[in-house]
């Protein structure tokens, strides 16, 4: 299921044995435009850190409790790597963090979980490749700092990236949510990450390789549009792009 980030977040995060906070934003990677991190306020109850939970422990959204169901106990939250909440995602904590709880590296391997194109939660299937491919650099990014970078079509700017739809199913981001109302009052559209061209963190903008005109007449997107298949294949039909589905 297509979930807005913004809806997601101030979800509650259930573990095991109890509440561990509210979904406050995710670090993704910049590769993939996956999920590797949803990042919750736990508020009094680990002071002074960030509380990180991986797809990896994630079971279930619920949408009518708003809440998510996280296969850890408090314990072993606690008790794993800390990091400060003023600190960005270091590799060291990366690797410290996957060590600690046996999970595969999802950088060690070319697909979207490392050697798996799926999320692997059965550590029966976790085998160690005979011939090591070389692995890569993630790079993290917020979405709390991502949203607002402006975007760039082909003929120029267009509007500014005002939120993420997550697959909760890959916890990839599927698309983002461009806010037009500043160039073209009062429409939202979706792009896919999977058209961007290019993008200057730097600059906090993103280029894409779309006209205007072209975006002008996608179909319009709003809250109370179903994000659902048929919508989808409207989209992709009118850019002429195969869907993420048929792959």
């Amino acid at each position: 299921m297509l979930y807005k980030a913004k809806t997601l977040k101030g979800y509650q995060l259930n573990s095991l044995d109890g509440d561990i906070g509210k979904i406050e934003e995710f670090y993704f990677d910049d590769r993939f435009w996956t999920i590797r991190y949803l990042v919750a306020n736990a508020g009094s109850w680990l002071t002074g850190r960030q509380v990180l939970i991986s797809p990896y422990a994630l079971v279930a959204v619920n949408r009518e409790r708003e809440d998510i169901a996280i296969h850890l106990t408090q314990k072993q939250i606690e008790e794993s790597p800390s990091l400060s909440s003023h600190k960005p995602v270091s590799k060291q904590f990366e690797e410290d963090y996957y060590q600690y709880y046996g999970w595969p590296l999802y950088w060690d391997g070319p697909y979207m979980w490392g050697y798996y194109p799926r999320i692997e939660r059965d550590a029966n299937k976790w085998q160690t490749p005979e011939h090591a491919e070389k692995g890569w650099d993630p790079h993290l990014r917020s979405t709390q700092a991502v949203s607002g970078y402006r975007v760039h079509a082909l003929d120029g700017e267009i509007g500014h990236i005002d939120d993420f739809i997550i697959d909760d199913e890959t916890w990839t981001i599927r698309y983002l949510v461009l806010a037009t109302h500043n160039w073209w009052p009062g429409e939202n559209v979706l792009i896919s990450a999977e058209w961007i061209e290019r993008i200057s963190w730097d600059e906090s903008t993103i280029y894409i390789n779309l006209y205007k005109a072209n975006i002008i007449e996608s179909p319009e997107y709003s809250p109370e549009i179903l994000l659902d298949r048929a919508y989808e294949v409207r989209l992709h039909r009118h850019y002429e792009r195969e869907g993420y589905w048929d792959n």
